[in-house]
């Protein structure tokens, strides 16, 4: 299995909520938000991602029309 690459994912990550502990462990950060039915802030741009409605709702509005 390949190891995680924390820094790496860390500097692409664009979650602004500042407390997180989970920025750059994409496993942790994907399997906590998809328990809260929400997905991670690397899915949304930066403008949707600061509302920090990563609800799948959002999701599906912004991307409908982009098929």
């Amino acid at each position: 299995m390949k190891e995680c690459n924390v820094r790496q994912n860390a500097k692409r990550c664009n979650c602004s909520w500042e407390p997180c502990d989970r920025k750059g462990l994409c496993c942790e950060c994907l399997q906590y938000h998809w328990s809260h039915r929400e997905l991670p802030a690397c899915l949304f741009p930066d403008a949707v991602e600061k509302t920090y409605d990563r609800s799948l709702r959002a999701f599906i509005q912004l991307y409908k029309d982009k098929c």
